[in-house]
């Protein structure tokens, strides 16, 4: 891995609260991803599933956890097992996790061997009446492609009939919402890079720029720096692309009078960071660009204040859009009328702000969390208001990733990263 290594401490805590969490009489397991095939011999490169590796830190395909706090053998209460590298494997691909690095990477002392898993689990089995299985129940989740740990579920299912089937995913959604100080430091490393990589551009963008070459830049700052690249497919959307929510083609010349809308971010040890800033093309601002600019800017600060423990979000989101209604009044987008006459399900502000504000943030950049339940200190949200005009070929959104605390307005791990016009023209004009 290009990243520096984790104290395993972060992973035997992880489980722990698992475990906690758990009834009695069950045990729960956990598999990594596979490796995406492409066509061919070709795949995509591996990306292990956030949720193994927060309770285990190991990083490699074919791995499964199980965690049978009730084991009568005191040595499987956790287990890992792992894919046993053979000569031909140390040759090709190089040598996986021994037992011994795997104990040193995240504190489990019984490891065994991947063919030796169905012997083990099905002695584990027997001592249990239930178990946890691991399911994506992630809000906007896209589950058409069969993944390891789904057909691991079929099986279990038929040939463990009699054995209650338990969701793993109710208990990682609460834990895994509040960071602990561990995490907000990986999270700092990645906004960290993330700054390097933007401030490389605004001495590189200006006008006969290609979306594709400031894309480059940026994928060299962030590996440059440990990272792996980006943390999502990042979008580059200069003049009316950036009115495209999920612009992600980057292949068109940047020009003169445009802004060039960049939701580009890092990730470091698998956890993400998400940044969107707003570059003018020739390093200044018109003075319409500019109004639209801080009116973002404006609800930006102000939605930042209402990230406090005991908010509940569906009423940070209606707030907020309440402060994005007021802005595009003053810049003559909406009217009172619009306002007056508006429909509730679908009020005025969303023909130039149509989504949402803010959203957790982690080891997945769309991070799960409990979207129903207060606002708690160690919940780590982005916030990133947005206007959108395709009549002004104009879209400007601000996006920075916010620690709530216990008191006071969230940390903003982002917050050396240029974000006023005056600092991003003169930087751009240095």
């Amino acid at each position: 891995m290009k990243y520096s290594p984790i104290n395993a401490a972060l992973f035997i805590q992880n489980r722990a609260a698992f475990v906690n969490q758990m009834e009695k009489g069950a045990l729960a397991v956990f598999n990594s991803n596979d490796i995406f095939p492409i066509s061919a011999d070709s795949s995509m490169p591996f990306q292990q599933h956030r949720d193994i590796f927060y309770l285990s830190g190991v990083d490699q395909e074919e791995s499964i956890l199980v965690l049978s706090p009730n084991a009568s053998n005191p040595a499987h209460k956790e287990v890992l097992f792992l894919k046993e590298t053979s000569e031909l494997i140390a040759i090709w691909e190089g040598e996986k996790l021994t037992k011994e690095t795997a104990l040193q990477v995240s504190g489990i002392k019984t490891v065994y061997w991947l063919q030796q898993f169905p012997v083990i689990f099905k002695q584990l089995m027997a001592e249990c009446d239930a178990i946890y299985l691991n399911t994506n129940e992630h809000l906007r989740a896209s589950t058409e492609v069969e993944t390891r740990e789904d057909r691991f579920i079929k099986k279990v299912r038929i040939d463990y009939p009699a054995h209650q089937t338990l969701k793993s995913a109710p208990i990682l959604h609460k834990i895994r919402a509040i960071k602990s100080q561990v995490e907000i430091d990986l999270m700092q490393t990645a906004c960290n890079i993330t700054e390097a990589g933007f401030r490389r551009l605004l001495g590189f963008v200006k006008p006969g720029v290609w979306e594709y070459e400031i894309e480059a830049e940026l994928v060299h700052e962030f590996i440059k720096r440990r990272s792996k690249g980006f943390a999502y497919t990042p979008i580059i959307a200069s003049g009316k692309s950036a009115c495209v929510l999920h612009y992600i083609e980057n292949n068109n010349l940047c020009q003169d009078g445009e802004v060039i809308l960049l939701d580009v971010a890092a990730e470091y040890a698998n956890y993400s960071s998400d940044l969107t800033r707003c570059l003018p093309v020739n390093g200044r601002f018109s003075e319409r660009q500019k109004a639209v600019y801080n009116a973002v800017l404006h609800v930006k600060k102000e939605a930042e204040k209402l990230l406090v423990p005991g908010t509940l979000l569906p009423d940070y989101h209606k707030q907020v859009g309440l402060l994005m209604e007021e802005q595009l009044v003053l810049l003559g987008l909406i009217s009172l009328d619009d306002i007056k006459n508006q429909k509730p399900e679908w009020p005025a502000y969303k023909k130039y702000f149509m989504h949402g504000t803010s959203h957790f943030i982690g080891l997945d950049t769309h991070d799960v969390g409990l979207w129903h339940q207060p606002i708690q200190a160690g919940m780590v949200f982005t916030c990133e208001p947005g206007i959108y005009i395709p009549e002004e070929n104009l879209g400007i959104r601000l996006e920075d990733d916010l620690v709530v605390q216990e008191k006071g307005e969230p940390f903003n791990l982002m917050k050396n990263i240029p974000l006023e016009v005056e600092a991003i023209e003169d930087l751009m004009n240095a």
